[in-house]
């Protein structure tokens, strides 16, 4: 199998950023990314692809290929919560393995980011480049594997505690992420063509650049969060390494049935692949307090996200130009 797609996004300036992060943090340098900035950086990149998204969407519109993408997504983002707290509630407790289910059932969207900026690079013809629809279908398959967890967790838990769904609701769908992502798409569907134009520097030229600050201060998070790694057990690194891979797979199953192109492919296999260590957190914090958030914060963002941007995005590039010839 060629292996030029991997050492191509090993040389890519956000992925090195996103070693030399975690060089940084395991020789102990000093380096760090003051604290506003971090949170300036996901702003601006969500509120990037969501617009370019939107102007997207609003050229390509909405038909039965769009729609079909869309019902996968939230199926997947409803089946993968219930099987991973099947799998991991008797080693990790219901509280624990609910909001693995939740984190591993929504997803990544700086990982969705990266593979966005992979495609850029890798010269798929016009036909089968990623369609804007796929960050409404990052939107979509933000916020069901919450719901989700949090009912498996007052289902299944000793205290059978009443779910309060006005505050779920609110953090599932109306977390800033989120809000930002559905906010900027909609506004690239409002500007089309001419919004476009007048975005072109802020969404297109710097993009790079910005992606590869915020992998940097990733990097040296996710270093960080190795530490955490001894606290979760064997069981918890094994499902973080394996369980984003079969997914992965199942992904492009679903992605080969619907007929998706090669672009569309891998943006919706990597959706499929990644675990959320944002909007995930935010909500278990206040849904889901018993849970331990050293468990699903430290498997998705020190396990499961540098498998995905190292090796997994351009891995999955290559099995689908195998399997879509």
């Amino acid at each position: 199998m060629d292996v030029s797609a991997i050492v191509s996004n090993l040389q890519s300036p956000p992925i090195l950023f996103f070693l030399l992060g975690a060089v940084a943090c395991g020789l102990r340098s000093d380096l760090e990314i003051p604290a506003p900035l971090p949170k300036l950086f996901s702003l601006f990149l969500l509120l990037s692809i969501g617009f370019r998204g939107g102007t997207e969407l609003a050229r390509a519109g909405l038909d039965l290929y769009v729609a079909k993408t869309l019902l996968a997504a939230i199926g997947m983002a409803l089946v993968v919560p219930v099987y991973a707290f099947f799998l991991l509630r008797r080693r990790l407790g219901v509280a624990d393995a609910a909001a693995v289910g939740a984190t591993y059932g929504s997803i990544s969207a700086v990982t969705f980011l990266t593979a966005d900026a992979f495609l850029r690079q890798a010269g798929l013809p016009p036909a089968e480049q990623a369609g804007g629809h796929m960050v409404a279908t990052m939107a979509l398959m933000e916020s069901p594997a919450i719901v989700v967890g949090v009912l498996l967790a007052r289902k299944f838990g000793a205290a059978r505690a009443k779910v309060r769904w006005g505050e779920l609701l609110r953090e599932s769908f109306l977390n800033g992420s989120v809000f930002l992502l559905v906010g900027a798409l909609v506004i690239g569907v409002a500007s089309n063509d001419k919004g476009r134009e007048a975005m072109r520097p802020f969404t297109g030229d710097i993009f790079t650049g910005m992606l590869s600050f915020f992998l940097l201060d990733l990097g040296i998070s996710a270093a960080r969060r190795v530490h955490d790694l001894r606290a979760i057990g064997r069981t918890a690194v094994t499902f973080a390494l394996l369980v984003p891979l079969g997914n992965a797979l199942a992904a492009m199953v679903i992605a080969r049935a619907l007929g998706l192109t090669r672009g569309d492919a891998l943006l919706f296999t990597v959706l499929g692949a990644s675990a959320s260590y944002i909007a995930v957190p935010a909500a278990m914090r206040q849904a889901l307090p018993e849970a331990n958030p050293s468990v699903y914060v430290g498997m998705a963002l020190g396990l499961t996200f540098p498998l995905n941007i190292v090796v997994g995005i351009p891995l999955y590039h290559l099995l689908i130009g195998a399997l879509w010839r």
